[in-house]
């Protein structure tokens, strides 16, 4: 690969968004790209291959690689060939952080790719989903409780890495042989869960945005309901899980701030003593501290929203055995500046332009109108005026002209 085609180190912004980010899945950002060479300078590199499967490896030979460069690696055994993710200081962090997890010595990057290993590569690929579908086969055949999911070649065409599901144990020995002898290559199982399956495969979130675990999450955290009730969602087993058919991710994302909130918050089942009546707990919003009680215990009957902070002390005025007046202090009835984009801007606020184009070509319209009227009308009093004339004055004929006897008993 000719330096000219090197890639800059890290992602650049554009107007088009960023540059290098999100092309494939768990795509890195280098935000150290702009530190000096010494710093910089290491011999770790990490590569990614298919999906999300990322390794690190060592540039013993002192490559100058950038990101998105294709680089031929030490394969187990063999070799194969990936993208460059990360550089520099980064991608050292990343190997201290993988190192102690990890049970294999550090292989070694080769070589940038040249054009014979991109096209043993590609030829790999494309043998991926065709193996798939025909191990699925041999699975089913042999009466395993199995899902293979994914298959993945190494690029010298002689490793091939069998992504499997399963709820409990498999003895697969038996499906190796027949895989062996079937593909002609060495096999090798892996068994993954469903978030880490809906990471490789991908897809789009009710959110609109791609999988998290797709994009960027790695360490999968048990999720359960709880954290769904602190943060006050419906418990809709449709509205909860995710494309894995397991409990989303996120939801876990904000559950601290909403058990942190959930501290400034009054007891749910203390009613407030006014000199208007009693209010009941009704609802309350943690991200606004906010509470809403309702003058009927268990319905909707003239609701009032209140500050937490206002809440308690009412309810310490009721336990001294003070009732105030009112429920809502006059402060807390002016109206707060609004967040939402919706309500501060109408969704019309534009129509008063259009409508004042209209009106200005109606105008023109209506006042070339008024010209061909004004002009027609001027016509039509010529011609009414030719008609008096000629009313008033005797008809007179040329000679040799015939005259009909309507015309000659008008004259």
């Amino acid at each position: 690969m000719a330096q000219e085609n090197f890639k800059k180190i890290g992602c650049s912004l554009t107007e088009k968004g960023c540059k290098g980010c999100g092309k494939r899945p768990l795509s890195s950002y280098d935000w150290m790209s702009d530190l000096t060479e010494e710093v910089q300078q290491n011999k770790y590199v990490e590569v990614q291959f298919k999906n999300t499967r990322k390794e690190i490896f060592i540039n013993p030979r002192g490559l100058e690689l950038h990101k998105e460069d294709i680089v031929a690696v030490e394969g187990s055994p063999g070799m194969d060939v990936g993208y460059v993710t990360l550089t520099g200081t980064l991608a050292s962090l990343r190997f201290r952080k993988l190192h102690d997890a990890a049970k294999e010595k550090v292989r070694q990057v080769f070589r940038l790719a040249t054009s014979e290993d991109i096209e043993r590569w590609k030829y790999a690929q494309s043998l991926d989903h065709k193996t798939m579908i025909e191990s699925r086969r041999i699975a089913n055949s042999l009466g395993l409780d199995m899902k293979i999911g994914d298959v993945e070649y190494q690029a010298d065409g002689t490793k091939a890495i069998f992504y499997y599901i399963a709820d409990g144990r498999v003895d697969f020995r038996q499906l190796i042989r027949v895989l062996a002898d079937t593909f002609r290559v060495r096999i090798e199982m892996k068994q993954i869960g469903a978030r880490q399956e809906a990471g490789r495969i991908g897809g789009i979130g009710p959110c609109g945005r791609p999988l998290c675990c797709t994009q960027w999450l790695t360490s999968f955290k048990s999720v359960n309901t709880s954290a769904a009730r602190f943060q006050g969602l419906p418990l809709n087993p449709d509205k909860l899980t995710g494309q894995c058919a397991k409990l989303k991710c996120c939801g876990n994302f904000e559950v601290n701030a909403y058990m942190e909130a959930q501290k400034f918050m009054p007891d749910r089942e203390v009613s407030l003593q006014t000199e208007e009546g009693e209010y009941y707990f009704f609802k309350k919003d943690l991200m606004r501290l906010e509470v809403s009680y309702s003058r009927k215990q268990k319905g909707v009957l003239e609701v009032v929203t209140i500050s937490a902070e206002r809440a308690k002390e009412v309810i310490e005025m009721n336990r001294q055995g003070i009732y105030p007046p009112v429920l809502k202090e006059e402060q807390e009835e002016e109206k707060k500046s609004s967040t939402d984009i919706l309500e501060e801007n109408s969704l019309h606020r534009f129509d008063s332009i259009l409508n004042k184009k209209d009106r200005k070509g109606n105008k023109n319209k209506k006042g070339k109108k008024e010209d061909r009227r004004s002009y027609s009308h001027k016509g039509n009093n010529r011609r009414e005026a030719n008609f008096v004339r000629n009313e008033n004055s005797k008809p007179s004929f040329h000679k040799g002209q015939k005259v009909s006897k309507s015309q000659q008993e008008d004259s």
